[in-house]
Formats: C-alpha cells, structure tokens, sequence
C-alpha cells in the first residue's frame, strides 16, 4: 500500500510543479501513454494534454497547492483519494477525491475526478 501511496503523492507533486520542464518530465513518468483524465472542468487525453491541463490549473489558481487528504484506498490496479487545494499551510479552498487506474508497469493510465468543494 506504501507503494501506491508514493505513487499517489508524485501524481499530486505533478500538480504543484511550476517548471514546466519539470512538470512534464513527471508527467511522462508518472502516465502510460495512454493518460486519460477527466473531472467535472474537462477532459485530457494523453500527455501533452494533461500536461496543458495542469498549466491551466496553475494559472486559475496561482499560488495554491494540491496536498493528499487522508489515507489512499486502493486494491487491484485500482485506487482512489482525496485531495485539497489551498495556500501552503493554509485552509483549503477546494477539495475533491480521484479514482486513479494502473496499466501494467503501475504507472497512471485513468484519473477520473469529483469536485466536492470548489473556490466561490
């Protein structure tokens, strides 16, 4: 289970990585080819995408940090989680939980995303 919980973490680090050159080496280690991910805001199909998606993110909502909230269930290739959004050490302004699918290598393939909680 530690494992998957690292992987969760470096999945959620891609989130918070400014640099884009950075950002999308993650990207590429983190995801098969076959990324897909989608939530309530939209939807990426592939890397580039997802790495565009991020960005996006980024630029919505400077200065603000996806941080793990709670402990990661997971079982198969299959695993979900929650997340925050908010200033480093601050309250959270957003919050939400993903349910994450493996290929083969353990590497992300899927991310579908729920919103429970979004900025007014």
């Amino acid at each position: 289970m530690s494992d998957v919980r690292q992987r969760v973490e470096r999945y959620l680090a891609i989130w918070n990585e400014t640099d884009p050159a950075a950002r999308r080496a993650a990207v590429d280690e983190v995801w098969t080819g076959n990324a897909r991910y989608v939530d309530p805001l939209g939807v990426a199909e592939g890397r580039d995408a997802f790495d565009a998606f991020v960005g996006a993110a980024q630029e919505q909502f400077p200065g603000l940090v996806f941080r793990l909230a709670g402990d990661v269930d997971a079982h198969h290739d299959v695993a979900r989680f929650a997340w925050e959004l908010g200033p480093e050490g601050g309250e959270a302004v957003a919050a939400g939980f993903d349910v994450a699918e493996f290929g083969a290598d353990g590497r992300f393939e899927r991310v579908t995303g729920f919103l429970d909680r979004v900025p007014g």
